[in-house]
């Protein structure tokens, strides 16, 4: 569903970066073995907007710096609703399969690696969240922003439906 992304511009937001990982690339060349580093980098201000970032460099602090850039391009506005998410919510990237489902307060953030990582910058606190199939962090993080990008709150629906609040709820 691409019309309900909300882009956001990185004017005064207060932004924390996350390594989600870091990867030791080899290009073997006639001269040798040359080293590069690829980081997958998520920012977020833990109130709703998140991004993620690839960057790639011959060092590691160089693409760090990259990623965090590349995160910064492409922020986005996720729904939240007390702490959690509106819905429950499946999505793919590759290999990489995401579950998200709604949790009461004082749960916390059950949730893997790469996933944790999302979920903590968006500001998420109470989530269960399962990841099947491949464990790859960067099809990971990419099949959570789908995951996340497909909620909408409340309100959204709706405005889509026609109908007042109360007939969202109460069909």
């Amino acid at each position: 569903m691409s019309g309900n992304i909300k882009k956001v511009k990185t004017t005064d937001i207060e932004l924390k970066d996350r390594l989600v990982a870091i990867n030791r690339v080899t290009k073997v060349t006639k001269g040798g073995r040359t080293f590069s580093f690829s980081a997958i980098v998520v920012v977020g201000n833990e109130d709703g907007i998140v991004g993620w970032g690839l960057g790639k460099a011959s060092e590691v602090t160089s693409a760090i710096a990259k990623g965090v850039d590349a995160a910064k391009k492409n922020l986005v506005k996720i729904p939240i609703n007390k702490g959690t998410i509106p819905h429950e919510q499946i999505a793919k990237f590759g290999g990489a399969n995401v579950f998200l489902k709604p949790a009461s307060h004082g749960t916390g953030v059950k949730a893997g690696g790469a996933m944790r990582a999302v979920l903590e910058s968006v500001g998420v606190h109470d989530i269960l969240a399962k990841s099947k199939g491949s464990s790859n962090p960067h099809n990971l993080v990419k099949a959570t922003f789908n995951a996340l990008l497909e909620m909408r709150d409340a309100y959204t629906v709706a405005q889509h439906r026609g109908v007042s609040l109360e007939k969202v709820f109460k069909g």
